[in-house]
């Protein structure tokens, strides 16, 4: 391998120990009862290599949640888009992928779905996530119950975000109960609300 690209494998590597570190102290303790300092050590780097990597706390926070917010989109939708069998398989196949992220990175989903930050910034991030998911699930009741008021998709999206969002966070509390718990609530919820289409 030749220099550079053992130079550039090495900051992957120390940017990744950073990530995976941080995801778990900001779960833990929370945003401001963690310093960079705290995460440096944990990750065996110096202050001065992690600001290589991130100017602030904030910045490495935000990175995190902009990380995790991609990963999670990105399974699920295709599960139901581009899966197989019918809709009810690919609906459970949707949530099955959602929980499976959660439950792989618990972590990062207690920072993702609890903000502690007490930051004007991080908080506008958590109100943007939770509109690009409503407008996605707002989307995909357009295509799979196109019977639905126009009025009410917005709530209804809601309504399932927030649901997804509590049971993660319930389950996170709960983790002996199995995942295929909540991917049969999640279906049922969701096929309920489509049945009532006309």
């Amino acid at each position: 391998m030749r220099e550079i690209d053992r130079g550039r494998a090495a900051r992957a590597e120390a940017r990744t120990r950073i990530e995976d570190t941080a995801a778990r102290l900001f779960a833990e303790r929370g945003y401001a009862g963690t310093t960079i300092g705290e995460i440096a050590a944990e990750a065996g780097l110096s202050k001065p290599m992690l600001y290589r990597h991130f100017d602030s706390k904030q910045e490495l926070h935000l990175a995190l949640l902009e990380r995790h917010r991609d990963e999670l989109a990105a399974a699920p939708i295709q599960q139901l888009l581009h899966g197989e069998g019918d809709l009810d398989s690919r609906m459970r196949a949707m949530y099955d992928a959602w929980f499976g992220y959660v439950q792989s990175h618990p972590y990062t989903w207690r920072m993702m779905f609890r903000d502690t930050t007490g930051d004007a910034e991080v908080q506008d991030f958590h109100r943007e996530l939770q509109r690009r998911q409503r407008e996605t699930d707002m989307a995909l009741l357009r295509e799979f119950a196109p019977g639905l008021p126009e009025g009410e998709l917005e709530p209804l999206a809601e309504a399932i975000r927030s649901s997804l969002y509590g049971l993660a966070l319930w389950w996170l509390d709960q983790p002996e109960q199995p995942r295929e718990l909540l991917v049969s609530a999640m279906t049922r919820i969701t096929r309920g609300l489509m049945s009532t289409v006309g």
